[in-house]
């Protein structure tokens, strides 16, 4: 066929694609869409042509076009994109994930149009996604937040799915639960993660620094501004700002705050001139917030624009299935930073860590196991090693006495013969179950469960053969 002739049925053979794809006009409208485009975005031709290409909502277009020299869009500029890996918005609202190619067609060296392919990526990246959470099942963790508890999977699955989106986020949660990880990791998952994440205590200052601080301010727009000054709002600009301890910010505060939520403006200190913002902002706050806008100290419009996307983060109480695990990467950071410190725990005070309530939940365990480590720098940490708060709160005042029939550094007989073990302080009265859950709650790690034990890995691996225990059976069948 002579090439004229297949020109004629060129829209017939893009309808053959599996790519979406689509024409763009140098004036950001689309001229041009084939039936895959519409698959992928759920839009009709007719909601298409016509209107800007930014009704697609690409988050990689938005940095285009902040960024476009010359042109509304560096596309025209650079005249070329190739495999850039980006996510659309589809019109009911959800989130793709494409790989998107783009030339710009020229008839005698002028631009008359873009044309744009878009590759669907769901099944890989829902692939990802479950290697990800198989991943963080054997690892237990998750962008520095330790544990597999049902409360903590239920959170990485929802800072997962806020990470796609813009909205503003706020994070609810005690103190010392580890609000500040959660906020970075919605940070780093999502389009903004090149950007910068600013993060700033809304509690830390008073009223005129707290919006010089967040808003910049001008040269003699109060006594000691010598210079002009950017504000952390300035300095997030194409990224994420985390306003911790939102509720403390002042009622004056407050209003300015909504309004730059809601024009994406800012105005610094003493100058009245806006400056344009492209900020997603998340807070967090240990408050209860209703109650401070039933009571007319925190303002109910501003509640209802940063509370779009709710995150709570549980208290450690609510997950004492993850202290093991804590315990043991907490253990394993001090003699990493020191040089020394506890080899583990023995199972008395292991049951004590976990029947401790933990008003300061996991930084409240964090300076525990500091304070058991200047006691003990060497073997595992017994009750005695303890704070006494945690000691007294169990009904154990002093160290726990080996069971009887089993004196002070006799060797455990769950070992298999040849395999000599170091003495242990507290054997458990049952070594079998003492093991599977040392196993289940640090995922079939048996480094970890080790550590919990206070013996070594060896000393696990003899005593799985000694008791026919199956890892895979284990972990996946807890009952065992």
């Amino acid at each position: 066929m002579h090439q004229d002739s297949v020109k004629q049925y060129l829209e017939e053979i893009i309808e053959t694609m599996n790519e979406g794809l689509f024409i763009v006009g140098p004036d950001g409208r689309i001229s041009m869409v084939n039936s895959s485009l519409e698959r992928l975005t759920g839009f009709s031709r007719r909601e298409l042509l016509g209107k800007p290409c930014t009704v697609l909502n690409c988050d990689a277009c938005r940095i285009s076009r902040r960024e476009g020299r010359d042109h509304w869009c560096r596309l025209f500029d650079e005249r070329k994109q190739s495999r850039k890996n980006c996510r659309i918005v589809r019109k009911d609202g959800s989130c793709v994930d494409v790989v998107k190619n783009a030339t710009l067609l020229l008839d005698n060296g002028e631009v008359i149009a873009a044309v744009e392919t878009l590759t669907d990526l769901s099944e890989l990246v829902e692939k990802d996604r479950k290697i990800e959470e198989l991943s963080r099942l054997l690892d237990t963790g998750f962008h520095g937040m330790i544990g597999h508890s049902p409360a903590m999977q239920r959170l990485y699955a929802l800072l997962e799915k806020a990470a796609r989106s813009d909205a503003p986020v706020i994070i609810f949660g005690e103190s010392g639960t580890g609000k500040e990880l959660a906020a970075h990791a919605i940070h780093t998952l999502g389009w903004r993660a090149e950007r910068p994440f600013i993060q700033f205590n809304c509690a830390a200052l008073n009223e005129s620094l707290l919006e010089s601080e967040l808003f910049g301010h001008v040269k003699g727009a109060f006594t000691g501004a010598i210079r002009h000054r950017e504000g952390r709002f300035e300095a997030a600009d194409g990224g994420d700002i985390f306003l911790d301890e939102i509720g403390d910010v002042p009622p004056a505060t407050q209003v300015k705050l909504l309004r730059v939520l809601e024009s994406k403006r800012i105005e610094r200190v003493g100058d009245n001139r806006p400056i344009e913002v492209d900020v997603r902002v998340i807070t967090a706050t240990n408050r209860n917030l209703e109650r401070l806008v039933a009571e007319g100290a925190f303002r109910k419009d501003l509640f209802y624009r940063i509370n779009v996307i709710p995150i709570h983060v549980p208290p450690l109480r609510e997950r004492a299935q993850d202290i093991p695990l804590l315990a043991a990467r907490f253990l394993e950071d001090i003699r990493t930073r020191t040089g020394r410190g506890a080899q583990g725990l023995t199972p008395e005070a292991l049951r004590l860590l976990t029947a401790h309530p933990w008003p300061g939940n996991v930084r409240e365990l964090k300076s525990a196991l500091e304070y058991a480590c200047v006691l003990q720098d060497a073997g595992p940490v017994g009750p005695e090693h303890l704070p006494p708060a945690i000691q007294n709160a169990g009904g154990a005042p002093g160290a726990c006495p080996p069971p009887a029939g089993a004196p002070h550094g006799a060797p455990d007989p769950a070992n298999a013969p040849g395999a000599p073990e170091a003495p242990h302080p507290a054997l458990p009265a049952n070594p079998r179950q003492a093991l599977i859950d040392a196993l289940l709650a640090t995922g079939g790690n048996k480094t970890r469960a080790a550590a919990l034990l206070g013996v070594s890995r060896g000393t696990v691996q003899n005593r799985m053969r000694r008791f026919g225990l199956d890892l895979k059976r284990v972990v996946s069948a807890p009952g065992s």
